[in-house]
């Protein structure tokens, strides 16, 4: 079987989400992840974007190793000198250059000519080329590009160094079968073209991403760039998942293959969903809460007598434990390391004691203790961002003829603050408190409660979207009580803006 490489942009492009931006110490816990998943490439950020991205990229290719760390730069001299400086000392570090090539983006963004576009690529790729041999050439917009124009291009920066070369369907503009006829022709009127590997990345504005995504490798393509849980610009990416598990069920079909560790696609999902509080949508293919449910009784049945008359993969390939009641609240330290090991975590021993004592809390007031449980808590303690603002305790008081009340005592920036408001319910008396306390003029934008597992005793977890100064955060959290668990999502996301801010 042919070897389709993922190149993997959540660090990139998938931050590009509303709200979504990740610190330099969520980025390299993701890093090494993406290490465990054995991905061929991550892109690690936009250097010359800003300080923060650079710093971002340099300390994940100084320190990461056994995987390719990609830094993208716009065809200007100063983006590819600043690209290879965060990259150079990273393990086959690649330039990723991009420069558009439609007749929309060249007249009305680049206001450039065909002949200029072209000697501007040719002239990037020279320049990235003298860095390092592993360059890639991106044509923003392809899809909608003249073909024989992005075939002149491609075989022009061919000759100037570039070993991969993107056709993007930027806009998720194409559909399946007019995508791969495209990479079809890229693979036929290029002359050069046995130099390079074709790369595909493929946007869901249409819900085509991955559909064109296989087309493409139907075609020829042979990288295939895409994001955990398909975040991204607008409505997202081609999702790694996705990509991965149908090139492994169907590989009868496409005979390709990717070297992808499955087994980890589970956990870095969640990881993915708790850095960014970006909630995975419970019908989503492969990572959502329903994809291995099954409600019908045709199909219980079905599955009782034999599994794959209603599953096409088994829950175990994406690292699922079919067997979830693992802990309890007499499990000791041990016990508790192993498990994390078991489940893809690596934590010091001062996180693992913190996480020790979160998960005796839980235990206590929990019948049965899952892996989504002690995941919950894993993120919360170990993936968090710097806390001004930390939760000490809180009393909440409602009723159907009770006015709701909310006292809340916090660590505000080191120091105590007491502080009670009156709401419509409790957890708007909560955040009302919360807001005195903090000073915080943010706006919330969004609020969901879900349960991590089932059951009246079950972790409630809590998303919200905040917004200061044009600025959208989400925050995420997760507690047996609803109303702390509220509480712990809006401070989350308080500490996210905060973070930014100090950042800025």
């Amino acid at each position: 079987m042919d070897k389709i490489f993922i190149f993997d942009t959540t660090l990139r492009d998938g931050e590009q989400s509303p709200g979504a931006s990740m610190n330099m110490q969520e980025k390299f816990r993701l890093a090494q992840q993406f290490v465990k998943m054995n991905v061929d490439v991550i892109e690690a950020g936009f250097p010359v974007a800003s300080r923060g991205d650079f710093e971002c990229v340099k300390n994940i290719a100084d320190n990461v190793r056994g995987i390719q760390v990609a830094g993208l730069a716009r065809c200007h001299e100063r983006d590819i000198d600043t690209a290879w400086e965060a990259l150079k000392n990273g393990e086959n570090p690649r330039i990723h250059v991009f420069l558009a090539t439609s007749e929309i983006h060249m007249i009305h963004k680049l206001k450039m000519s065909r002949e200029q576009v072209l000697e501007l690529a040719v002239a990037s790729v020279r320049h990235a080329a003298q860095y390092t041999s592993n360059v890639e050439f991106s044509a923003e917009d392809a899809s909608r590009s003249e073909l024989d124009f992005v075939c002149e291009v491609f075989e022009a920066v061919i000759r100037a160094g570039a070993v991969t070369l993107n056709f993007p369907d930027t806009t998720g503009y194409a559909m399946p079968e007019e995508f791969g006829a495209k990479i079809r022709y890229l693979m036929k009127h290029i002359p050069s073209i046995d130099r390079a590997t074709v790369s595909v990345h493929c946007h869901n504005d249409l819900g085509l991403a991955t559909a064109n995504s296989l087309a493409a490798v139907q075609a020829g393509a042979r990288q295939v760039e895409c994001t955990i849980n398909g975040i991204g610009e607008r409505a997202g990416n081609t999702a790694m998942e996705e990509i991965v598990m149908a090139l492994r069920t169907r590989a009868d079909l496409l005979d390709v293959a990717t070297e992808v560790v499955t087994e980890q696609i589970s956990v870095t999902s969640r990881m993915v969903s708790t850095i960014t509080g970006m909630q995975v949508q419970p019908n989503k293919a492969i990572v959502g809460a329903n994809a291995f449910a099954h409600e019908s009784g045709i199909h219980q049945d079905g599955i009782l007598k034999e599994r794959t008359t209603y599953e096409i993969m088994n829950p175990c390939d994406i690292g699922l434990n079919q067997n979830n009641l693992v802990l309890g609240k007499h499990s000791g330290r041990h016990a508790l390391h192993e498990k994390i090991k078991a489940m893809g975590y690596t934590v010091n021993d001062e996180q693992l004691s913190r996480v020790l004592e979160r998960f005796k809390a839980v235990a206590d007031v929990k019948k049965e203790m899952f892996d989504e449980d002690l995941e919950a808590i894993l993120m919360d303690e170990v993936l968090r961002v710097p806390v001004s603002y930390e939760l000490l305790s809180l009393g909440a008081m409602s009723g159907s003829k009770t006015l709701p009340t909310s006292a809340v005592l916090m660590r505000v920036n080191g120091k105590e603050a007491r502080g009670c408001a009156l709401g419509v319910g409790p957890i708007d008396a909560t955040f009302r408190a919360i807001a005195q306390l903090t000073g915080t003029s943010s706006k919330l934008l969004y609020f969901a409660v879900s349960s991590i597992t089932g059951g009246t005793d079950a972790q409630g977890e809590v998303m919200v979207r905040i917004e200061d100064n044009g600025t959208v955060v989400l925050g995420k959290g997760a507690d047996p009580d609803i109303v702390t668990a509220a509480a712990k999502a809006y401070l989350n996301g308080l500490n996210r803006l905060q973070y930014l801010k100090n950042s800025k």
